[in-house]
């Protein structure tokens, strides 16, 4: 018991160590909140496409000992995708400054897509425990499927903020492409939520 706690423990520490850093240089005035804002989101996308790729990836080339080790951290890695993009609100929050300012922008593809996948974000985490399970019951594969539009809403927020679709797709291309593999493969079985 000691051994998973501490497991746990350490993956934990692990998926914070880059946000503790990007606190920490903020806080010490060493870097300022926009230039934190691209890191943030990119932590965040990246451990959402971790996340999401580890079950079609089993249903294609099987369970193997790392995908098991990836499975059952599954939901810890979507939890902290959140958490990431939840840094990246914030600093985007603060970047802006003032309400007024935000409300301006709200309306340009680049702002209302991050708000957009952010807000289907909220339920994917909150969801994402064993007593939400228990509660939701079948709807609980329902509420973990917001994944597929959430990252679809990531990839449109990452190229038109930064007017760049080769790195965007760069990030995306892996989820897509084991996707649509395991789509090939075994088109009947239908894809599982992503756990984040």
């Amino acid at each position: 018991m000691r051994i998973v706690l501490n497991n746990r423990l350490l993956l934990w520490v692990l998926l914070a160590i880059p946000a503790v850093a990007m606190l920490w240089a903020w806080l010490n005035g060493t870097t300022d909140a926009a230039d934190l804002l691209h890191p943030s989101g990119e932590f965040s996308a990246r451990l959402m496409i971790v996340a999401m790729m580890i079950a079609p990836l089993i249903a294609v080339v099987g369970a193997h000992g790392w995908l098991r080790w990836l499975l059952a951290r599954r939901r810890a890695l979507g939890v902290a995708a959140f958490g990431y993009a939840l840094l990246h609100l914030v600093l985007y929050v603060v970047d802006m400054g003032l309400i007024a300012d935000m409300l301006a922008e709200v309306g340009a593809p680049g702002i209302w897509t991050g708000w957009l996948a952010f807000a289907l974000m909220v339920p994917l985490a909150l969801s994402s425990n064993d007593a939400s399970m228990r509660l939701l019951r079948a709807g609980w594969k329902r509420v973990q499927r917001l994944a597929y539009p959430v990252a679809v809403l990531t990839l449109a927020h990452w190229v038109f903020v930064h007017n760049n679709v080769a790195a965007a797709l760069a990030h995306f291309a892996p989820l897509a492409l084991v996707l649509v593999w395991r789509l090939i493969i075994s088109p009947r079985k239908p894809l599982q939520g992503a756990h984040p």
